[in-house]
């Protein structure tokens, strides 16, 4: 149950920046990385930890060229980490203990 609610929690914190992102509210957006950083190694998704930490870098060196790439692949590994996660999850609800 904590596993399932700590993703669900990054799953909201990740749709909470494509939020902002999409409406160019930038101005929180540094720390909202910080903490999907820290969830992401937190929960063993090491590569979403890491791109998290990319992007932060984009912004603190104002590179929106770069942003916009990392971005993109925080976008990617958010997805397939999500969608592995759910898969393993709803796999481990129908396993009788």
């Amino acid at each position: 149950q904590v596993v399932t609610r700590a993703l669900g929690e990054l799953a909201l914190t990740m749709s909470g920046l494509a939020t902002q992102v999409r409406a160019h509210e930038m101005g929180d957006l540094l720390r909202q990385l910080r903490r999907l950083q820290r969830m992401a190694e937190n929960l063993g998704m090491v590569s979403l930890g890491v791109v998290a930490g990319d992007l932060r870098v984009c912004m603190e060196r104002s590179d929106p060229t770069a942003f916009a790439a990392v971005w993109a692949r925080l976008l990617r590994i958010a997805e397939r980490s999500l969608a592995s996660d759910k898969a393993l999850l709803e796999q481990l609800d129908q396993t009788p203990f």
